[in-house]
């Protein structure tokens, strides 16, 4: 919702004015800034990168921040290649060690290294620590800015250690205890903190921690902190030495991201990594074009295999009128067994070694969906067709919903077995190995009923 007085379309005219004189830059930094942060996002990542230079620069500094902090990490570079100022140098030096991090990767590397030699020496230690880590690795999106307690410590000295160092901490709503060597014994929350005896020894208020290797997978550590309900974890090294915390924010923003790479893979495309109105058309395009040669290339196996049964055409032309439908329910069948089996794997419900099972599954799941459909094409297809014809589309709809349903439930296991994302093996891939499989089937059976 849009603050009283503050005008959108306005701000865009001012914009995009030809000249923008001192009176106008003042006219237009007015304007800007009655405006709430999610319309001042919105018109960054809508903008080309010069006009959103400009917006940037005439926002007050704090509004920057939280505008800049708002944005992708890829209109974010984008922002920071356009401004090339002092204000810069401001917005590196305020952002947290893991947000500094993801930004660096997306910066032209002599960018990069220049930003992070200008960085305060404490604050390019630890955004260094970060890089450190594989780009994967949940350690890339730990803050090691984190606030812990000794675990010798009472409460009264907790609390003033959680006063001096608070402004400095990523969060203070669960504290991270530990003992010689920074090794973690346990958690405790500031609440209890707060209500707990002044004298009362942090240990015996800790919990056992909920923690993460810095070098585990980002997304599986992800979903186990959401899990959990958590609003922070710990990261710890193979020693179980505390490193960093890891926070209910950066948890979801890693869920999205992995959310939004599967959604596009499952469509046959890329993510396109910033707005969609802001992409170049080649960078839409190159986000698009890898998959679409590779779909076009697997459906020449369609056409060879129509070629191949081409007399058996020439016999029943009838044929010809059902293999789209054919074609298109073996691949729905397969893209909707692939996309709920990507899920299970994605939320931890199903495992590599289940695989029989899912097959199993998926062969029942299949028989039932082919034996209704089935029925329905035999008594529509016989009815205007003939018996005969009938019971080809009839057998043929049960055969390609056993097969597509066991494949779809396949795919994406092979995928995560061989470290594939199983996103990719599911609907382009699926659908094209279903349609020539498909069709292979259906002339199998024409030739055998019809006697061709």
């Amino acid at each position: 919702m849009s603050i009283p007085g503050a005008d959108i379309d306005t701000v865009l005219d001012l914009l995009r004015a030809p000249t923008h004189t001192e009176q106008e830059l003042e006219q237009l930094a007015l304007e800007a800034n009655l405006l709430p942060d999610s319309e001042l996002v919105y018109l960054v990542e809508s903008s080309p990168a010069t006009e959103a230079a400009l917006l940037f620069r005439v926002l007050g500094k704090d509004r920057a921040l939280d505008v800049f902090d708002a944005l992708s990490t890829g209109h974010q570079a984008e922002l920071i290649s356009a401004l090339r100022t002092q204000q810069v140098s401001d917005i590196i030096e305020a952002l947290d060690p893991d947000d500094r991090a993801s930004l660096l990767d997306e910066l032209p590397a002599s960018v990069a290294d220049r930003m992070l030699r200008g960085l305060d020496p404490a604050e390019r230690d630890m955004t260094a620590a970060v890089l450190g880590y594989p780009k994967n690795a949940i350690g890339r999106y730990m803050s090691p800015e984190v606030l812990f307690l000794p675990e010798d410590a009472v409460v009264s000295e907790a609390l003033d250690q959680v006063r001096a160092l608070a402004a400095q901490a990523e969060t203070i709503y669960l504290l991270p205890v530990v003992g010689e060597g920074r090794v973690l014994r346990g958690v405790v929350g500031l609440r209890r903190l707060l209500l707990s005896d002044p004298d009362t020894p942090v240990r015996e208020l800790m919990r056992p921690a909920v923690t993460a290797a810095a070098t585990e997978g980002r997304e599986e550590v992800s979903r186990r902190f959401f899990d959990a309900k958590l609003l922070a974890m710990p990261i710890v090294d193979g020693e179980d030495r505390l490193l960093g915390i890891l926070t209910v924010d950066d948890a979801a923003d890693i869920l999205e991201q992995e959310y939004d790479l599967d959604a596009a893979r499952t469509s046959g495309s890329e993510p396109l990594q910033m707005a969609y109105l802001s992409a170049s058309i080649l960078h839409v395009v190159r986000s698009r074009i890898v998959w679409l040669l590779v779909l076009a290339i697997s459906a020449i196996l369609t056409v060879q295999v129509l070629e191949i049964f081409e007399d058996r055409l020439d016999q029943v032309v009838v044929l010809a009128l059902f293999i789209p439908l054919l074609t298109g329910t073996g691949g729905n069948t397969g893209n909707q067994a692939a996309t709920t089996v990507t899920r299970a794997l994605a939320v931890g419900e199903v495992r590599v070694r289940d695989l029989p099972r899912v097959i199993w599954r998926e062969l029942r799941v299949g028989t039932v969906l082919g034996a209704v459909l089935g029925a329905l094409g035999f008594t529509i297809a016989g009815l205007v067709y003939g018996l005969a014809i009938g019971a080809v589309i009839g057998l043929t709809l049960l055969s390609i919903c056993i097969m597509a349903a066991m494949v779809g439930g396949l795919m994406p296991l092979i995928a995560k077995r061989v470290g594939a994302d199983p996103a990719v093996f599911s609907n382009p891939f699926i659908s094209t190995f279903c349609d020539a499989t498909g069709l292979i089937i259906y002339f199998t059976i024409a030739t055998a009923v019809l006697g061709l």
